[in-house]
């Protein structure tokens, strides 16, 4: 397949067939392991993707354009908003005989530099350190918030809970009320007493460096998902540690991933939850745009309270037993027996969540889009003209669609998000308008990480030139309303908005991705639901929280003097999105972009 590209045209090989059936393109890459064995450290030290690999690489030994009028006479990239001729890539939907891209170098120069990283970003990995993943982390200098700040944003007017993470490089105000990890770990959340953290890509002396020093050696339970090599690796990462135990997630279908990110934090006081959207890896942390539902702190039940004692209105405690059942793991057991003790009646929010297998009867509603359809049937309010109000979907990842909408997005995916009440028919060729929000080259090459940021957006040339009918819906990342436009999202959220973007129906923070793997896909002529993945997220409904109109106000924060403050839901980008232009490109990873250089002066070139 042709491809037009700032080194003219070269062909791309469709032959990957695993790229169309993986959750998001984020399959762990071993090779790196092998390399760190050997002292190259420029990878990181832990298992992840192949498109992490390339942005440590980058990040490692950027490349610069060795044309010294282009270098001169390309302003600075950040003020570059307006043109992206001739940067990334042309799909072309030729049917002529593919080639192997590597047999296609870019004819345009480039070299290796020495990195000289700019002050936001204080990063110097040596190649020669066998600590240098662990340093560049400890580099970031993050640092807890202060007590008061703590103490005001957990007792504050935040009825959702639901938080950003805190932005390095953004204006501070921006990031008043958001949170760092070791915020969540923080003391003031609760006396730890132990905690278990559901990852997909975990780097562990990093995550124990996040808790304080006087929790540091509280039991830990890692739950993952790696393999092999990687799960090698991953055991052989905690052996300092005796307080870390692990606990492997099946996956029994191919291309699956445990995707899941959750925190279970025991306390002397009680119990919290945590779901979230970042990897237990410093880049996550650091400059990009998260989301977090961070629970109440659930109280003991007294003794001898059993059954259904400490439920919520919204089956949130059943719902989170029912999901770490799914694991069917005996150490995850002990962790289900301390939710069985506590008190959980005071969560307002929907548990959402995919865990491999193939599922028929009753059990189809148990996971995936299908439970998203159960639960909007059963408590979101059914509007007059609904028809007209729009879905948005936001993710950092795309997984194969198919030939066209029909196949999946435009019928049995678009049917959940759009279910409401019991009496509403579906919509089906795409009647409701769909926004996707996804970067584009420009967002990734502007945003502060530079062009590296691109390696938490796996979207490769393979999906992508199988499904240029998607792209039509895609629109910018743009997040002013939280000073995050340049932080770029891994955060995914789904949300049914009205024709004017001031209201909205329901609004899900989550980890799943726009795929199939991560939401399940119908089989069977209907009868069967087939997920490959594991994935969690919570579902905010207006019932739960005492709103009878069917809806939340768009909105950042309250209105003053407001009575009704709390249906203001706060969206943390920009609304309505804005469509692709036509010379806009979504970021695709394993390509080079070499046409003009990102905030740092870089180019991309992933091999």
């Amino acid at each position: 397949m042709l491809q037009e590209s700032a080194h003219g045209k070269w062909t791309v090989s469709s032959s990957d067939e695993s790229a169309e059936e993986d959750a998001d393109s984020e399959k762990p890459s071993t090779s790196s392991l092998l390399d760190a064995a050997r002292g190259r450290t420029s990878e990181p030290q832990y298992p992840c993707s192949e498109a992490r690999k390339a942005a440590h690489k980058r990040k490692a030994s950027p490349l610069k354009l060795t044309d010294e009028s282009a270098s001169t006479e390309i302003p600075p990239a950040v003020k570059q908003r307006t043109s992206q001729e001739g940067s990334g890539w042309c799909l072309s939907s030729s049917d002529e005989e593919p080639e192997d891209q590597q047999k296609h170098a870019p004819r345009e120069a480039v070299k290796e530099e020495k990195y000289d990283a700019p002050k936001e970003q204080p990063l110097n990995l040596c190649k020669d350190d066998k600590l240098s993943e662990n340093l560049k982390a400890e580099e970031y200098n993050e640092t807890p918030s202060e007590a008061q700040d703590t103490w005001d944003l957990l007792n504050g007017g935040n009825p959702f809970r639901f938080f950003l993470t805190k932005v390095s490089g953004i204006e501070q105000s921006y990031n008043s009320g958001a949170l760092h990890i070791k915020d969540i770990l923080s003391p003031l959340f609760g006396t730890l007493i132990s905690s278990a953290q559901f990852n997909y890509c975990i780097d562990v002396g990093w995550l124990v460096r996040q808790y304080p020093q006087e929790f540091r050696k509280k039991p830990l339970l890692i739950v993952h998902g790696e393999k092999r090599e990687s799960k090698a690796e991953l055991l052989a990462q905690a052996q300092p540690y005796e307080n870390i135990r692990f606990c492997q997630a099946k996956l029994d279908i191919a291309f699956g991933t445990h995707h899941t990110k959750m925190m279970l934090l025991l306390y002397e006081e009680g119990l919290r939850v945590v779901i979230h959207t970042s990897n237990l890896i410093a880049e996550d942390w650091h400059q990009k745009t998260q989301g977090i539902w961070l629970s109440p702190l659930y109280p003991r039940l007294p003794k001898g309270k059993t059954g259904s004692a400490g439920e919520s209105e919204t089956n949130f405690k059943s719902d989170l037993i029912s999901y770490l059942m799914a694991y069917n793991s005996p150490i995850l057991k002990e962790w289900i027996d301390l939710i069985q003790e506590h008190d959980l009646s005071e969560t307002r929010v929907y548990l959402l969540g995919s865990t491999p297998g193939r599922y028929q009867g009753s059990d189809k509603e148990k996971w995936g889009h299908l439970r998203l359809r159960k639960l909007l049937k059963e408590h979101a309010l059914s509007i007059p003209a609904q028809e007209s109000w729009p879905l948005v979907g936001q993710f950092s990842s795309i997984g194969s669609m198919g030939a066209d909408g029909s196949k999946w997005l435009c019928s049995e995916f678009q049917e959940s998000l759009v279910a409401a009440g019991s009496s509403v028919t579906p919509f089906l060729k795409c009647d409701v308008p769909i926004h996707l929000v996804y970067p584009t080259v420009n967002n990734v090459r502007q945003s502060l990480e530079g062009y590296p940021a691109g390696g938490s957006l796996p979207y490769s040339i393979q999906t992508a030139q199988k499904q240029l009918w998607l792209h039509s819906y895609f629109h910018k990342w743009s997040a002013e309303v939280s000073g995050r436009t340049r932080a770029i999202p891994h955060i995914k959220t789904y949300m049914r908005v009205s024709p004017d973007f001031q209201k909205i129906s329901w609004f899900l923070v989550t980890s799943a991705n726009l795929s199939k793997a991560a939401w399940g896909a119908l089989e069977k002529n209907g009868s069967q639901l087939m997920i490959r993945s594991y994935e969690l997220g919570v579902l905010f409904l207006p019932s739960a929280f005492g709103l009878d109109k069917g809806y939340f106000h768009a909105g950042g924060g309250k209105l003053p003097g407001s009575k009704d403050s709390s249906m203001y839901f706060p969206v943390p980008y920009d609304l309505p999105p804005e469509r692709y232009g036509s010379k806009d490109q979504p970021w695709i990873w394993n390509i080079p972009y070499t046409d003009a250089p990102d905030t740092h002066g870089n180019m991309w070139v992933p091999s």
